[in-house]
């Protein structure tokens, strides 16, 4: 219901100020910054008031960010290369998934986590990311060379081809899955104690997660219990809104209408970036901090 009326709203208006300014021969848009779009996805089904933190993972994206307003964030880490998403389809390509019949149709992210249910995490030793750098940025490129490597090694000790499946993917996929929310995590703990630090957070603290891969239960359940340590609300929109891109557009240009602000630009004037920084990039601070958080224990550990 949110979602059809939100699009009507900003359809009507569109309409309204198309038709008023075509004498003038004038067209007028509402430039939409697709990272904040996702950020305040999440808004159009919660109450969740400003500031909060939100965690943007998806297949191109990954960034940990406070929002302070509809246009308004401070940037405290972003992926210096791969995005999770893109690592979990990689990996998916590595063993082959896509071989199997069940998971034709599948995204690598999905096939992955089902296999993963039945898989033990703690397989394979814990892959160590960016360990010794105490920010708020990622490296997906680290996590996906470091499964490939653990691939690789598995094919060589079974003495199969790579182009075979391997007999272990359950336990392959639960400890790839669990690396990847691992470095998640500790991420987001350091932001906590930051937020925390800089009082960025008001009383009401929350953490919104957007993005493709937060549709994964795995990786949601784990940043409950993460969120639950430091006494954060977790949000999270429902499946269809971390992936419809239509949807979640449509709603910031709602909540930009509703604001009453004049968001509206003439479109033979509009300037479009390909990928527009998200607010003011902050996480030089996070990281002269030298924020060391406490030992992270994920579910089923």
């Amino acid at each position: 219901v949110y979602s059809w009326m939100c699009i009507s709203v900003c359809l009507s208006v569109y309409l309204s100020l198309s038709i008023s300014t075509r004498n003038a021969g004038v067209q007028q848009l509402i430039p939409i910054h697709h990272m904040e779009a996702h950020a305040l996805t999440a808004r159009m089904i919660d109450r969740i008031d400003f500031p909060f933190l939100v965690l943007l993972v998806s297949g191109g994206h990954c960034l940990l960010a406070v929002a302070r307003d509809i246009d308004d964030f401070l940037l405290l880490g972003s992926s210096l290369d791969s995005a999770p998403g893109e690592a979990y389809d990689k990996t998916a390509r590595e063993l082959n998934l896509y071989k199997l019949p069940q998971f034709q149709g599948m995204s690598g992210g999905q096939a992955i986590e089902l296999i993963a249910e039945n898989g033990d995490p703690t397989a394979f030793p814990l892959i160590h990311v960016m360990s010794n750098r105490a920010s708020c940025n990622f490296s997906f490129s680290g996590v996906k060379i470091s499964a490939r490597r653990q691939i690789l090694e598995e094919y060589k000790r079974l003495g199969l081809p790579e182009d075979a499946v391997l007999p272990n993917l359950a336990d392959i996929c639960a400890w790839f899955q669990y690396n990847v929310v691992y470095h998640l995590g500790r991420r987001l703990q350091r932001a906590f104690v930051f937020a925390e630090n800089q009082e960025l957070i008001g009383d009401s603290k929350t953490l919104v997660v957007s993005g493709g891969v937060a549709s994964n239960a795995y990786i949601r359940s784990n940043l409950q219990h993460i969120c639950a340590s430091y006494d954060y609300r977790l949000v999270c929109p429902p499946q269809k809104l971390c992936t419809d891109n239509g949807i979640m557009i449509a709603w910031n240009g709602m909540e930009k209408i509703l604001s009453g602000r004049n968001y509206f630009q003439n479109a033979d004037s509009l300037d479009v970036q390909a990928r527009a920084p998200l607010g003011v990039d902050i996480s030089k601070d996070v990281s002269n901090c030298s924020i060391k958080p406490p030992k992270l224990r994920l579910l089923g550990h």
